[in-house]
């Protein structure tokens, strides 16, 4: 006896074309994110004649991130793990506020969606044709719309994946390069990869990606609590059904525009479920519906569960305003507002030059032919502008220690390209006299400055003496 098979292969999911407020207000959104997605890499900004002008640009070869007039260098990682800290937190906050917002309106898998799905229905119809077609045999009309419909998808998949990797070097000589082909392999590599996921999530996965493939909607029940607005079917209001309107049914006429508009495929009076996604278009397609029928509009709408016992009481709901700020989300602003904050100040206090010190320790000192000791250390100093500079090193400490940049040599200035890193090598000396020859470690500082801009930067070290038993 054969054992029945445990796979269910996917039903398609054809959503019907709605109209709405929130339909209106997810179409503004896929504009202006992919705007930002597309165009970004092509803003130019100049930053002067040593320096990329391409206005955000990840630049892996030398190690930089450009973001308009903040340049990050690569010791200020923390900015980035701030910035992401950031993002983790208000997708929290966003969540315990309103539900899945995030995935019903901005995630990349359903803004790239939704445009995949605007282009199924200019060429295949609405839902009723798209079903249609999709039961009918396979014939020259069907290959056509097929065709023409994949043909489209993969050119805004190559687009996907053109884009992302201009973020991470020139644009225009990229382009340029990946036209003459002879852009680096990996180049290619990268668009081939992003085309190919853009095309198979965005195309034929859609809903899979999101139940199946991402944690958040698993992660999410731990951010949600009975105060927290989302999507939901006021059943007390609704039932019972009836597609007649007699005396004892409920607003609800089952009429199934909230199932045929669902990108998820889910009936929301179902109660909630793990795949919904909190995109609203049930509810412009409800309130449609309540406006042919002369009942009032919010059948379906965004509430909070805390609120059900007073509205099947006859009473109103609680402001919105009053679910969405409590004990928890003020905790999440809070916290999001001072990690922002920090880093705003870090980004406005920091020094355009900078540097390390790093002691050499074998040997810990070198004994000169006339006693004194010297120590020698690595210093880095970072020039973060876009113009070259000539900086003084000296130091201070309160023994009397002589310092040279090089051996013997006492100019004790160093001239730093544009936006460069240069490593030189610092001798100090103590002579024989001085207490700090005999001393275990004499603290000290090593100092540079421009001496044209004023600016400073030091890093504390210690000087190893000989000790004497």
């Amino acid at each position: 006896m054969t054992a029945p098979s445990l796979y269910a292969p996917r039903e398609p999911i054809f959503p019907k074309r709605v109209t709405g407020f929130f339909r209106r207000m997810k179409w503004w959104i896929l504009v202006v994110t992919l705007g930002i997605y597309y165009l970004t890499p092509w803003i130019r900004w100049d930053r002067g004649p040593n320096l990329p002008d391409q206005a955000v640009l990840i630049d892996m070869a030398h190690r930089r991130f450009y973001f308009f007039w903040i340049e990050i260098w690569p010791h200020e990682f923390y900015f980035v793990a701030g910035l992401l800290i950031m993002a983790g937190l208000g997708l929290f906050l966003f969540t315990s506020a309103l539900g899945r917002v995030w995935c019903g309106y901005t995630c990349p898998q359903t803004v790239w969606t939704d445009l995949f799905i605007l282009v199924e229905r200019w060429i295949e119809g609405d839902r009723n044709a798209r079903v249609k077609l999709h039961h009918a045999k396979w014939s020259i009309r069907k290959w056509r719309l097929r065709f023409t419909k994949w043909t489209v998808w993969l050119l805004i998949s190559i687009a996907t994946g053109g884009a992302w990797v201009f973020y991470f070097t020139d644009a225009p000589t990229l382009l340029r390069d990946l036209h003459n082909f002879s852009a680096h392999p990996i180049a290619y590599g990268t668009i081939a990869c992003l085309t190919a996921t853009t095309f198979v999530f965005g195309g034929f996965m859609r809903e899979q990606v999101c139940i199946y493939m991402c944690p958040w909607p698993r992660i999410q029940a731990a951010m949600m609590d009975p105060d927290t607005i989302t999507v939901a079917y006021r059943e007390w209001r609704g039932e019972p059904r009836g597609k007649q309107r007699v005396e004892g049914t409920g607003d609800c006429i089952d009429c199934m525009a909230c199932v045929n508009v669902c990108p998820m495929g889910i009936d929301i009076r179902d109660g909630q479920q793990m795949e919904c996604i909190t995109c609203a278009l049930c509810i412009d397609a409800c309130d449609d519906i309540m406006d042919k029928i002369g009942k009032p509009r919010g059948l379906i709408d965004y509430l909070a569960l805390s609120d059900e016992p007073a509205e099947r009481a006859g009473a109103a709901p609680k402001p919105l305003l009053k679910h969405i700020l409590r004990p928890r989300t003020i905790l999440y602003t809070v916290m999001w507002s001072a990690i922002g904050l920090g880093l705003l100040y870090a980004l406005f206090v920091r020094s355009d030059i900078d540097l390390t010190v790093s002691p050499i320790r074998n040997p810990t000192y070198v004994m000169q032919s006339d006693g004194s000791i010297r120590n020698i250390y690595d210093v880095r100093i970072r020039n973060k502008l876009g113009v070259e500079r000539r900086v003084h090193v000296g130091l201070t400490s309160e023994a009397t220690l002589r310092i040279d940049i090089q051996e013997d040599d006492r100019t004790l200035e160093i001239l730093i390209p544009a936006d460069t890193t240069v490593l030189h090598r610092v001798y100090v000396t103590a002579r024989p006299e001085d207490p700090a020859a005999s001393l275990a470690q004499t603290e000290l500082r090593l100092w540079i400055e421009d001496r044209e801009t004023g600016a400073r930067a030091s890093r504390p070290t210690s000087f190893n003496g000989k000790v004497v038993k």
